[in-house]
């Protein structure tokens, strides 16, 4: 068990707001996608087979070849900060900070945790602590709730509060796949860009694919998809024959949620279609699946089987439609708590009280 501060009476009592991505690795090379990838695929949420069926197959067949092909992608998308994902889940953080500051008197701690890589789930709730936080609010930025990425980060902030002698109180957010503001943000990035670049023939909207199985077993992701798609369409004023619900990054030979992007986006290329556009919302932030696998891997296929003009729309990162959305949603799961911050007069007082009460410094 991590050992912590000795308790002191009258600490400032904090609230803190704790987003959690998926993770990236620390550089675009073969030696950092392998414990990444290790990390990632060992995980039974992500992976739900036996490990004595699939620990062989990740161990002899997959970490010898794939860390140096997921390298070379990574390569092609790297920026000068870093990784897209963790450049654009840091400034979400820096700009949620900023609006909560602007809409709160006593405004939360705001930090940002990797459930894969770094920082983790565990340095940034220790950190947090240090900060005085005895409430910390989980925020993972997954709109739609799936077990493979939401249940996992929850896995991760448990795990992390076992090694906790004084835990903090928690409360998580499950998902807002449909929530208004979230809604208004997606379309009007996507009315944004249109109004710019022109509208396309057909609007794809591609999620990032599950098992088959696991809709099977009762988890909800491939309805809150479709929720997502069919609110967003509506806000578009989308015809049915207008857009399409499609899912993305099958791995394995297993059947997973269909229909698939990039099946879908070869049949409408041989199809000779004019123009496609395609936008990912349930990635919140870039990153190797929206700016290698869509805007590069599937435009080749489209353009390769015969189609015309392939547009990506970039994800909501920093827009700030979608910061302010994300401080509603924060600020409603807030309630409650934001007023049981002590100020510093209450701390000292209390801190008083407890030593005329032999209490120790």
């Amino acid at each position: 068990m991590t050992s912590q501060p000795i308790y002191r009476h009258g600490s400032q009592q904090r609230t803190g707001v704790l987003l959690i991505n998926l993770g990236t690795p620390d550089a675009p090379t073969a030696a950092a996608l392998r414990p990444y990838l290790n990390e990632f695929l060992s995980n039974p949420r992500v992976i739900e087979l036996p490990k004595l069926l699939w620990w062989p197959i990740l161990h002899g067949f997959i970490l010898p070849f794939r860390p140096k092909q997921s390298a070379e992608k990574y390569a092609k998308i790297w920026m000068p900060e870093g990784s897209p994902l963790k450049v654009h889940t840091e400034r979400q953080t820096a700009l949620l900070r900023e609006a909560l500051q602007l809409r709160l008197s006593d405004p939360p701690v705001v930090d940002y945790a990797m459930n894969i890589g770094n920082p983790s789930i565990s340095t940034v709730i220790t950190r947090m602590q240090a900060q005085g936080c005895e409430r910390i609010l989980i925020l993972p930025l997954f709109p739609q709730y799936a077990a493979s990425s939401t249940a996992a980060a929850m896995d991760g902030v448990f795990a992390a509060l076992k090694q906790i002698r004084n835990q903090p109180a928690i409360r998580t957010i499950k998902q807002y796949h449909d929530d208004p503001g979230y809604i208004a943000a997606l379309a009007q990035n996507i009315r944004d860009y249109w109004d710019i670049h022109g509208r396309p023939e057909k609007l794809i909207i591609s999620f990032h694919g599950t098992p088959r199985a696991s809709l099977d077993k009762g988890d909800p992701y491939h309805c809150a998809c479709q929720k997502t798609g069919r609110l967003l369409a509506e806000a578009l004023a989308l015809e049915s024959h207008e857009y399409a619900v499609c899912f993305q990054s099958r791995f394995g030979k297993a059947k997973w949620l269909t229909p698939y992007t990039a099946t879908t986006l070869t049949e409408l290329g041989s199809e000779q279609t004019r123009r496609v556009d395609v936008v990912c919302p349930g990635f919140v932030a870039d990153c190797l699946e929206t700016l290698e696998e869509i805007a590069m891997e599937v435009k080749d296929l489209f353009i390769n089987a015969g189609g015309k003009e392939f547009h990506y729309i970039p994800c909501l990162n920093e827009r700030n439609d979608w910061i302010q959305a994300l401080a509603e949603i924060t600020c409603q799961n807030l309630q409650g708590w934001l007023d049981k911050q002590t100020s510093e007069e209450a701390c000292l007082l209390s801190r008083k009280r407890a030593l005329e009460m032999g209490a120790k410094e």
